[in-house]
C-alpha cells in the first residue's frame, strides 16, 4: 500500500465509541460510529445482536444518550453543524423522532441528565444565559435553573428526585461548584472548595432511591474521586498514592468504583471496593483508554488504542465487544517520550519518527486543542499521515494541559498564549539538539487552541518556523468573544480574568492579530463557516491584515464546525495541509 493510500485508509476505517447501556435494561446500548463516512448514533440490542442506525445527518451527530430504563434514545439536533439547536428522542427499537422540550428556546448543548421515571434535565445556553429545563416524557415542565455564568446538568438520581448542577456562580467556570437540588428547585446541598479548586459532578449511584453522587475534587492539586451524599452530608474521598489524575465510574451495583488513572499520556484502570476500601489493578495493554464502563457481572468494557495500534472495544473478559466492520486501519509507529526543561518546570513531549529516512527530519509541532486537554499515546490518523509523509511529529503537553496536576493546568494566567509557546520553544530546542528535528524545516500547526497558538507563534517567534498551519484558530480574542457561543465566553472570562471591556490589555496581548505585522512564514488557515467556537469574523479580520502587510497565506473554508464528524472532509483537510507543508519546506 502506498503512503497516501495508507494514511487515507486510517481515516476511512470504521471506528466506534464505547457502547453505553441502560442501567435497568443492560442489554440495550447505544454508540456512535463513522461506518457510513459520517459519525452517527446507533442502537444495539445485545440480546438479539441486532444493530440499527438511529440518526442520519449530512454533518453527523455529536451528542446522544439513552435513558436508564432503555426506552428512549436522545440526540442533539443542531443546524448545519453549528452546535446550536434542540434535543430530540426516538424509541429504542425505532419509530418517529419526537422534539424534546418543545417551547424551550434552542441553544448550545450543555449536558443532559436522565432518570428512569421519564424525567430529564436538559441544559441549553443562548443569549448570554445558561438554562436547565425539566422535561417529563419529552414535554417541557419548568425551567429549573437560569444564570448568566456557565452551568450544566451534571446528573440526575435514578428516581428523578435529585438533580446535580455544576455552576460558575462564584466567578470561575474553570473551577465550578457543585449543587444538588430537588425538582422544586430546593437546594439539598452544595460543595464549593474555594478559588482554584473545582468540584465536578459525574453521576448518581445507579439504583433507585440511592442519593450518593460521584464527583471529582482538586483538594490535593489534582483531580480525585469523591462520593458525596447530599441528603445526609456524608463525604468520602478516594485517595491513591500513584501519580496522575483520575476520573471514575460506578459499578452497576453501586458497591465499587472503576477508577481510570492517567499518567504521562497513558491510562490505567483500577477497581475500588467501597465497602472494604480495597484497590485492585485491572490489567490492560499499554496505551490510552478513551472510555471505560463496568458491566453487570463484574467485567469492564473499554475503548483502547495506542500510537501504533488502531482503536478496539475490549472487555476484561478477553473478548472484543463489538466490531464496527470493514477493514482495520493500518498500524503506525510507536511513540517516544521526551522530557525537556522549561521555564515553568519539566515538560513532557511525545515524538513520532518516520520509519524510513535519516534524522534530522522535517518536523511538525502539532499543538493540541483545549487548552485544557493533552496529547496521549493514542492512535491518531493525523499524526500517522504526517509520519508517512516523512515528517517527525512533536506534540507538547505545555503548561495549561490536563493530566499533570492542577498547578500545571492552571499555570495559564497573565501571559496566556506566551506561556504555552515558551514551553513549545523549550521542546523545540531539545529536539533540535537531540538531532531529531531539522531546525530549518519546522512547521507549527494545530487546531482550535492549537491553531491559536500557531498564529501567535508565527507572530511572536517569527524566526523559528518555516511555515504555519492553523485550523479553526482564535486570531483575535476580543472579536472572538463578541461572536462565540456562551460557554466559550464564560471560559474566556475565567481564563483572562474578565470580559474584553474589563481586561482589554490582556485580550490584546494574547491575540495573534496584535503581532500580525511580524509574521514572516507562509500560513495556511482552515475555518468553518458556521463555527461558533472559533467564529469566522475574527479570522477574516486577521486575514485582511495579512493581505495588507503582503504576507503569504492561504485560506480554506468549509461549511461545518465539526469537520471531524465527516470522514471525507477530514481527508481533504489533511491532504491540503500535507501539500502546503511540502510546498513550503521544499523551498528551503
Amino acid at each position: 500500500m502506498k503512503a497516501e493510500e495508507r494514511w487515507q485508509a486510517r481515516f476511512r476505517a470504521s471506528r466506534m465509541s464505547l457502547p453505553s447501556y441502560a442501567p435497568l435494561a443492560p442489554n440495550r446500548s447505544i454508540y456512535r460510529s463513522n461506518a457510513t463516512g459520517t459519525w452517527e448514533v446507533y442502537a444495539w440490542d445485545r440480546a438479539s445482536g441486532a444493530t440499527r442506525q438511529v440518526t442520519d445527518r449530512p454533518l453527523g451527530t455529536a451528542h446522544a444518550a439513552i435513558d436508564p430504563a432503555g426506552q428512549w434514545i436522545y440526540w442533539f439536533d443542531d443546524t448545519d453543524g453549528d452546535e446550536f439547536g434542540s434535543w430530540r428522542r426516538q424509541p429504542f427499537f425505532g419509530g418517529p423522532d419526537q422534539p424534546v422540550a418543545l417551547g424551550a428556546p434552542p441553544g448550545q448543548p450543555a449536558g443532559i441528565a436522565l432518570s428512569s421515571t421519564g424525567l430529564a434535565a436538559i441544559s441549553l445556553a443562548s443569549e448570554g444565559t445558561f438554562r436547565i429545563h425539566l422535561v417529563r416524557d419529552g414535554e417541557h415542565v419548568k425551567m429549573l435553573y437560569e444564570h448568566g455564568e456557565a452551568a450544566w446538568a451534571a446528573g440526575m438520581s435514578m428516581d428523578g428526585e435529585l438533580i446535580a448542577i455544576n455552576h460558575g456562580e462564584y466567578g470561575d467556570f474553570r473551577h465550578p461548584a457543585l449543587r444538588v437540588v430537588r425538582q422544586s428547585g430546593q437546594v439539598v446541598g452544595e460543595l464549593y472548595d474555594g478559588p482554584g479548586m473545582g468540584v465536578v459532578g459525574l453521576s448518581f449511584a445507579p439504583a433507585p432511591g440511592d442519593s450518593r453522587l460521584l464527583a471529582l475534587h482538586e483538594r490535593r492539586r489534582r483531580q480525585e474521586p469523591l462520593v458525596w451524599n447530599p441528603v445526609t452530608g456524608a463525604r468520602r474521598e478516594i485517595w491513591l498514592k500513584d501519580d496522575g489524575e483520575m476520573t471514575a465510574e460506578w459499578y452497576h451495583d453501586g458497591r465499587g468504583l472503576l477508577i481510570q488513572r492517567g499518567h504521562r499520556a497513558r491510562s490505567h484502570l483500577l477497581r475500588y471496593d467501597l465497602a472494604g476500601g480495597g484497590l485492585t489493578l485491572i490489567e490492560t495493554p499499554q496505551g490510552v483508554i478513551e472510555e471505560a464502563r463496568p458491566r453487570p457481572g463484574g467485567h469492564v468494557e473499554y475503548s483502547w488504542s495506542s500510537a501504533s495500534r488502531p482503536p478496539v472495544i475490549r472487555s476484561t473478559s478477553g473478548q472484543v465487544v463489538l466490531n464496527p466492520g470493514g477493514p482495520a486501519a493500518p498500524p503506525s509507529v510507536p511513540l517516544e517520550d521526551l522530557d525537556a526543561e522549561g521555564p515553568g518546570g519539566r515538560i513532557h513531549a511525545l515524538v513520532s519518527r518516520p520509519e524510513n529516512g535519516a534524522a534530522p527530519f522535517p518536523s511538525v509541532f502539532l499543538l493540541h486543542s483545549g487548552p485544557t486537554s493533552h496529547d496521549r499515546d493514542a492512535f491518531s490518523p493525523e499524526v500517522a499521515a504526517w509520519v508517512d509523509a516523512g515528517f517527525a511529529v512533536i506534540r507538547v503537553n505545555y503548561r495549561g494541559s490536563t493530566g499533570y496536576g492542577s498547578a500545571w493546568r492552571d499555570a495559564l494566567h497573565g501571559d496566556v498564549g506566551q506561556i504555552e509557546l515558551a514551553d513549545v520553544n523549550a521542546v523545540r530546542t531539545a529536539v533540535v539538539e537531540a538531532g531529531i528535528a531539522d531546525p530549518d524545516r519546522l512547521v507549527l500547526a494545530g487546531t482550535a487552541w492549537g491553531g491559536y497558538l500557531t498564529l501567535l507563534g508565527l507572530g511572536t517567534q517569527p524566526g523559528l518556523w518555516a511555515a504555519g498551519i492553523a485550523a479553526v484558530p482564535i486570531a483575535c480574542h476580543r472579536t472572538s468573544y463578541e461572536d462565540e457561543a456562551e460557554s466559550l465566553r464564560a471560559y474566556h472570562r475565567a481564563l483572562l480574568g474578565g470580559s474584553p471591556e474589563e481586561q482589554p490589555e490582556r485580550y490584546a496581548a494574547s491575540s495573534p492579530i496584535t503581532y500580525v505585522d511580524q509574521v514572516k512564514s507562509p500560513v495556511l488557515i482552515l475555518a468553518g463557516e458556521n463555527d461558533t467556537r472559533c467564529p469566522p469574523r475574527q479570522i477574516q479580520k486577521y486575514v485582511a491584515q495579512l493581505e495588507r502587510h503582503g504576507h503569504e497565506h492561504e485560506v480554506y473554508t468549509y461549511d461545518a464546525v465539526r469537520s471531524n464528524l465527516v470522514v471525507a472532509e477530514r481527508i481533504a483537510q489533511t491532504a491540503l495541509q500535507l501539500d502546503f507543508a511540502r510546498k513550503h519546506l521544499g523551498r528551503r
